[in-house]
């Protein structure tokens, strides 16, 4: 079994990073695909300030057609949530770690189970995108108090005042979800992007990150003008299903120079 090692807090992380005037860089990668651990190290070598581990589900509701064929091809190999998290414990890589899956996961294990397994293996936060603000207490609950870390998701339709709330029950960072719709690339950022970073972070006293049609690093400098950093998740797994780590190296050090050159 590998080596248990210490949650390194996500929240902390990421607001030292933007109270250093920096620009958040947090990829996505499916756990299961060949290469995925190795892949992880590679986007930290190439400047991520924190590693969105992907658990592959059955019903993806929140993605889109190029994180569907990863989490497909991951659950044909064999992929079970229990082991991918005890696999983790090996990574060792030195930011933050937070999983990002479907609640059913952790109903069935326990909420209780599911937080003790994150915190062995060196996982600090959780982002459970079918589980809204009205219903998340039970499991944010058992996760503060075990310290996992419940991020949070903020939507284009969000009323103001649910945003207050959201981001007062966020922890580790605010995920302001950049359009309406499912993950994957496009040609141009959607104007909602940068319009919900702003309203999220007008009441936010943690990061507030972009996540969702964030595809390319000029995207990412530009909603980088409103939000505290951005989460990259289609185009990253398409780089690791097409190249490999190197792929994932690559294209993590792309975004990684562009926020840096602001």
């Amino acid at each position: 079994m590998a080596d248990v090692v210490t949650p390194i807090d996500l929240q902390t992380a990421l607001a030292d990073k933007v109270a250093a005037g920096g620009r958040c860089l947090v990829p996505y990668v499916t756990c299961g695909l060949d290469g995925w651990v190795d892949a992880v190290r590679a986007a930290v070598d190439a400047g991520a300030d924190a590693v969105e581990l992907g658990i592959p589900f059955s019903d993806p509701v929140m993605d889109g057609t190029t994180i569907q064929a990863a989490s497909e091809l991951a659950l044909r190999a064999g992929a079970e949530p229990p082991s991918l998290i005890a696999e983790a414990a090996g990574l060792d890589v030195g930011v933050p770690l937070a999983v990002m899956t479907y609640y059913n996961i952790a109903f069935r294990m326990g909420h209780e189970r599911f937080a003790r397994s994150l915190v062995a293996s060196g996982i600090s936060g959780a982002i459970l995108p079918d589980l809204p603000l009205d219903e998340v207490g039970p499991w944010a609950s058992v996760a503060d108090e075990i310290g996992v870390a419940t991020v949070m998701l903020v939507a284009p339709t969000s009323p103001d005042e649910r945003i207050v709330r959201i981001a007062a029950r966020a922890r580790g960072f605010v995920y302001a979800v950049g359009l309406l719709g499912v993950t994957g690339e496009r040609a141009e950022l959607a104007t909602s992007a940068r319009l919900i970073a702003a309203r999220a972070r007008a009441v936010a006293s943690i990061p507030v990150l972009v996540g969702v049609g964030v595809s390319t690093p000029a995207q990412a400098v530009e909603v980088c003008e409103d939000a505290d950093g951005v989460v990259v998740g289609s185009a990253v797994v398409r780089r690791l299903m097409e190249d490999g780590p190197a792929g994932v190296a690559e294209v993590v050090g792309d975004f990684r120079r562009a926020l840096d050159a602001g």
